[in-house]
């Protein structure tokens, strides 16, 4: 990515969580970029067309951890409990940033870039998933594509409920974290055994 779109970016995700995103400008991004008003309109027409890359961003960011944090020589259902712990540790610490996001996204046009916005990410799902049903671990009836989709949604939504729509207390986060697992090993078709249940 070129350095000052990333300058503007990153500007527009401090001074949104600072001010909230009505009361931001774009001179208030373009100050904190230390970049010309004018050269923030080449990569941007507005404040809240800086929504989807932040989101890109926090992407990015989130499958980087999960790749970090994955271990591929665990057995599955250690490597979902870790995808699952990343997405709600990414999700808790960037809280306001992802509800910037999505009250930028609601209220643009562009909740259609969603898709293009998770494409790596979903990419990254499917094939994880693909494997783990080559080796036998998953139901052979599973569509890992549309599967991908429904299970990052899952996590996401269920993460986005503890820390942007409540206060997200420890023994809530740990029973939903615990659920989303138990549910995604069920619907995967994953065989636990009793240790791991």
């Amino acid at each position: 990515m070129d350095n000052k779109k990333e300058r503007i970016i990153h500007a527009a995700m401090d001074v949104f969580t600072e001010k909230g995103l009505e009361k931001t400008k774009v001179s208030d991004i373009v100050k904190k970029a230390g970049i010309a008003q004018g050269t923030f309109y080449i990569y941007f027409s507005s404040k809240l067309s800086v929504i989807p890359s932040i989101a890109e961003v926090m992407v990015e960011k989130t499958l980087n951890e999960i790749i970090k944090k994955v271990n591929k020589n665990d057995p599955f259902s250690d490597q979902m409990k870790e995808v699952i712990d990343v997405a709600f540790s990414v999700t808790k610490e960037y809280r306001q940033i992802f509800a910037l996001v999505y009250a930028g996204l609601a209220s643009t046009d562009y909740l259609q870039e969603w898709e293009a916005l998770y494409s790596q990410y979903y990419t990254w799902m499917s094939r994880f998933l693909s494997q783990a049903k080559e080796a036998g671990t998953l139901r052979q009836n599973l569509d890992p594509d549309q599967t991908a989709v429904l299970l990052i949604d899952l996590i996401e939504s269920a993460a986005e409920q503890t820390f942007l729509y409540s206060h997200g207390d420890k023994d809530m986060e740990a029973i939903k974290k615990k659920e989303v697992w138990e549910f995604s090993m069920y619907g995967l078709g994953v065989k636990l055994n009793h240790k791991e249940q």
